[in-house]
């Protein structure tokens, strides 16, 4: 009888990446993946540690894992991993491996070395942040691609250079092989993914040539951008939006509206310098979906600063914002800046900007009705509609003759169900390609 697994992946695409490639190798060993609330014999908790919040339900995930088998092996493993390792290996006496990013591709071996009662080290070899096989068997209908890991930025927020390490780029003939591979799978979108993928460089590759050349595969199957920092845009990236097997969206992660702010977390543009992208890009799509991160209360944000936060997320119509409270993390210069703000404050300003996200979102959807979105169908529900999104990376859900999930359709929208998520309806008239 085979083992069954089951995963949590906490944090970022990146994550979720690394997951699914582990998910489907252990998948292609016979393994039987589980959810993660059912009985398992091997529990793997992917973490993230971004913020104190990201660790405490890092925390609360582990110590649930074994409840239901008190005798499985519970692996943990990512960036909170590498930030707190000694913490973790006194506190959680239900682990049986800790795991860091840089041998987290190893954790097949280790498995199967545990049950075989062999001893398996895994090594840290900078090769290994690379080293997974194209995943075929996911629970998605998008396969998340790796191009890129670690950063140099050094923003004084920022643990992630010290949990990832370095930038450091995949070799672009590594992520071609891994694109057509999924595409023979039967995927058909692509998400690229990283920790600062803007920064790609591999032999003189930039990742606007990167794009292009994932562009021009063959095959019906579209493109969509991860994360990306304002920087590193050129010409050639913008006009790529041309193209039609590329997604008009974007999370453009901008954290304050205010360039003293931006100073102090040590960004690499101004505020003039992000208008000017999202104006550019919008020039090739009017219509283009811009979404992104911001930061409220980082130190010494006055309620100036913070204004001037909610008149640029005014001004550029943000679909949607990951609202972060600022989280102090050990051993980053902004935790040692003067000026903390209460939590009190740093509260009211994130519902301040979540209300604006709110109508922001709502405004943008509807814009969209009566016009036609090429949707990915991802499932189907019990009452015969199927969900997706389309290629601005809006939620449709909609009916049409013989539903097939993982196809393209295109969708005439027809109204939107308004809720604490809203959700683009339609009617798909035809199967369409992109």
């Amino acid at each position: 009888m085979s083992k069954k697994i089951a995963f949590k992946t906490l944090g970022c695409r990146l994550n979720q990446y690394e997951t699914d490639a582990l998910a489907s190798s252990f998948s292609n060993n016979q393994y039987n993946i589980v959810d993660y609330g059912d009985e398992a014999d091997v529990y793997i908790v992917n973490t993230c540690t971004v913020t104190r919040q990201s660790d405490t339900k890092s925390r609360n995930i582990i110590r649930q894992a074994t409840r239901k088998n008190k005798e499985a092996i519970m692996v943990v493993t990512g960036c909170m991993v590498n930030n707190h390792r000694e913490q973790l290996e006194e506190s959680l006496d239900n682990v049986t491996y800790f795991v860091g990013n840089e041998e987290k591709s190893q954790i097949v071996n280790l498995i199967d070395a545990h049950f075989k009662g062999e001893v398996f080290h895994p090594k840290k070899d900078a090769t290994n942040l690379f080293n997974y096989d194209a995943a075929k068997n996911t629970s998605h209908t998008r396969s998340m691609i790796k191009i890129q890991d670690g950063c140099d930025n050094f923003c004084t927020f920022c643990i992630i250079p010290s949990v990832r390490g370095r930038a450091t780029s995949r070799p672009a003939e590594e992520i071609m092989e891994n694109i057509k591979h999924v595409l023979r799978y039967g995927f058909k979108e692509i998400v690229l993914t990283g920790v600062n993928i803007g920064r790609y460089d591999y032999e003189g590759i930039k990742f606007d040539d990167l794009v292009e050349q994932v562009l021009e595969l063959p095959g019906d199957f579209r493109v969509r951008i991860s994360s990306i920092e304002p920087e590193g845009f050129t010409p050639k990236l913008y006009q790529l939006f041309r193209h039609p097997k590329l997604a008009p969206h974007l999370h453009l992660c901008i954290q304050s509206g205010s360039d003293k702010t931006l100073l102090k977390m040590r960004r690499m543009y101004t505020v003039n310098e992000f208008r000017q992208i999202v104006a550019d890009i919008r020039k090739v799509r009017p219509d283009f979906n811009f979404t992104t991160d911001v930061i409220v209360g980082f130190p010494g944000e006055t309620e100036e600063d913070f204004q001037e936060t909610v008149d640029v997320v005014q001004e550029i119509g943000f679909s949607h914002i990951h609202t972060f409270k600022y989280s102090v993390r050990e051993g980053t210069r902004a935790a040692r800046m003067d000026g903390h703000i209460p939590n009190k404050v740093k509260t009211a300003r994130s519902e301040t900007i979540r209300q604006l996200t709110g109508n922001n979102k709502l405004k943008y959807r509807k814009s969209f009705i009566g016009k036609q979105q090429t949707v990915l169908a991802e499932k189907i529900d019990e009452e015969g509609f199927a969900h997706g999104y389309g290629e601005h990376y809006l939620p449709v859900k909609f009916t049409a003759r013989r539903l097939k999930k993982n196809e393209f359709y295109q969708v005439t929208l027809s109204g939107i169900e308004e809720g604490e998520e809203p959700m683009l309806k339609g009617l798909a008239t035809i199967k369409a390609t992109v």
